[in-house]
């Protein structure tokens, strides 16, 4: 033991006399330096980088040795710095397409409170793009329990508008979505189609006839106009302003979390014109497994020009603020299209995903499961169990990904500690519907969304996310809904899965780099490791948990090169 120790500490004084023999490009100094390594926070004095990665983190007394003639000097004046963000899970290239989108959000995301306010963003986004007869207009962001009339559109509130142009409104969920006549027409859907495997298309009362609504895998047909192919130039020019979007907000590792047929040359071409100057982690939709899973010739875990394919993406259920995610038992509330026990219902068979579990494992390309019920969980896990049973490698590190657990039950917790499953959660559910999580669920389910006390008590890893554009790309709004639990009403939901603030940027930083097996470069200032930084005006650690959320980026810093300052006034 005593010679192991001795060992260590002459490979640490080897790694910093190495590293103080350099000159450093820059160092940063005179503020909170956190560095996020270990379950405490600790801070240091001085941080220095040499060719876009981390050369020496530790005392200034230490660090003066790599300070050379040419050193630039940053006084961070009381400032913090940190990791830079790192997205768990969230949609980039739809944030990209939400530019050519009516923004249809409710406040305090947008300013639509009524059906005339969406048929009002919609003919300005028509005059914006001047569409002629015919062509497609999409919105983004509707939600009907914020509405003044507290309803899903229909397809005739849409065509008394619009009759000659097909007409989508997607579902602030992202798992639903409205269209008119026109669009149902133009996709060739009517009385006599049937509900798909995995959706439902919801139809007027005592007929046959499309009402409007559309749920999960029922939106297919109307994915490649609501999120087209445009013309390369025009969809990098959205993509490198998402990019820009992203970056503001202090992430230096985003996500594009489902990638569809239609935009793989896209986000291809993207990495090749050099437009992610960000990082980006993707997972093609499971739509193309057998085309990209097992192929050796596509580029699995390898950054190439800012872009990792990093797993592949199935959605198991669907929303629970939608009330399509599959749970154990039922809503409270009335279901759409539903009449008796209704508890959502799965996007797949579990035959399919545990075939789908067998493909990457095999493979060895990591799983992204979307589940927000405890319905879709148990899938999962029966297909993890299986697939794990049937390789017989209880030693295979699958870091499985569920993406939002959100309405789980602790002996499902307690399975994701025995079985490696790693979780992202979702924290802003709980703000942006609190009050309709306790509606649809009662008390105790809804307190229970997004477990992420119970889950550190466990020793579970786990990242936090935004689920752009579900909602925004603000990490340090993220940080503050795990940390107070607070809804829009200003209640608390589930006090006791609440966060320390510490624990809560561990979930944005370490841990999440560890859903992307980037522990050893990524998450942690360390010496060795890229020098990903984000500024931030106020030490998150050090300030009220109620003003977390005041918060400001000052500067965010991808590999050593400053990509985002924030103005001065």
């Amino acid at each position: 033991m005593l010679r192991t120790v001795l060992l260590v500490t002459l490979l640490s004084c080897i790694e910093l006399a190495s590293s103080l023999a350099q000159e450093a490009d820059v160092v940063y100094s005179g503020g909170d330096i956190l560095t996020m390594r270990g379950n405490n926070p600790e801070y240091v004095e001085l941080l220095a980088i040499k060719d876009g990665n981390i050369l020496f983190v530790g005392s200034s007394k230490e660090g003066t040795s790599c300070i050379g003639p040419k050193t630039k000097k940053v006084d961070l004046a009381g400032r913090t710095l940190l990791p830079g963000f790192i997205d768990g899970h969230s949609h980039l290239l739809t944030h990209a397409d939400s530019y050519m989108q009516a923004p249809l959000s409710p406040p305090p995301i947008g300013n639509v409170e009524s059906i005339e306010g969406i048929l009002n963003e919609l003919k300005v986004l028509k005059e914006r793009l001047g569409l002629k007869k015919g062509e497609w207009l999409v919105g983004s962001g509707y939600d009907q329990d914020f509405l003044k009339e507290m309803r899903h559109p229909t397809a005739a509130d849409l065509d008394a508008e619009f009759p000659e142009n097909p007409v989508v409104l997607i579902h602030a969920s992202g798992h639903m979505l409205v269209a008119n006549s026109a669009a149902f027409r133009a996709v060739k859907i009517d009385s006599s189609t049937p509900d798909p495997e995995g959706g439902t298309i919801l139809r007027k009362a005592g007929t046959r006839e499309p009402e409007g609504l559309v749920q999960e895998m029922g939106m297919a047909p109307f994915t490649e106009y609501a999120n087209p192919q445009r013309a390369l130039d025009i969809d990098l020019e959205l993509i490198r302003r998402s990019v820009e979007h992203y970056a503001s907000f202090g992430v230096t590792t985003a996500a594009e979390h489902l990638v569809m047929p239609q935009k793989m040359p896209v986000i291809q071409a993207a990495a090749e014109k050099g437009v992610l100057t960000i990082d980006l982690v993707a997972t093609p939709a499971f739509l193309i497994a057998r085309e990209v899973v097992g192929n050796k010739d596509f580029p699995w875990r390898e950054y190439r020009n800012g872009l990792k394919f990093v797993g592949l993406k199935v959605a198991v259920d669907g929303s629970p603020q939608g009330k399509t995610a599959f749970l154990s038992s039922p809503y409270l509330t009335p279901v759409p299209g539903c009449a008796v026990d209704c508890k959502g219902f799965p996007n797949i068979t579990q035959k399919d995903l545990n075939a789908l579990f067998q493909l990457t494992y095999r493979n060895g390309v990591q799983m992204y499961a979307h589940c927000n019920g405890d319905a879709a969980i148990d899938m999962v896990i029966e297909a993890h169990r299986t697939t794990m049973a049937e390789m017989g490698k209880p030693d295979y590190d699958h870091r499985t990904v569920i993406v939002h657990s959100q309405i789980m039950r602790a002996d499902q917790l307690e399975i994701y500690r025995k079985t490696g499953l790693y979780p992202t959660f979702f924290t802003n559910h709980v703000f942006y519907w609190g009050e309709t999580h306790r509606a649809n669920l009662g008390e105790e389910r809804a307190s229970y969304i997004s477990p992420l006390k119970s889950a550190r008590a466990k020793g579970i890893r786990f990242s936090n996310h935004t689920d752009n554009t579900v909602t925004p790309i603000d990490p340090i709004f993220l940080l503050w809904t795990s940390v107070n639990r607070i809804t829009r009403s200003g209640q608390v939901l589930g006090s006791m899965e609440r966060v320390s603030p510490y624990e809560g940027l561990l979930a944005l930083t370490a841990d999440a780099a560890y859903e992307y097996f980037e522990e050893s470069t990524k998450g942690t200032l360390e010496a060795g490791k890229l020098a990903d930084l984000v500024i931030l005006d106020k030490n998150p650690l050090k300030v009220r948990n109620e003003a977390i959320r005041d918060i400001r980026v000052v500067e965010t810093i991808k590999a050593g090169k400053t990509l985002y300052q924030r103005p001065t006034r």
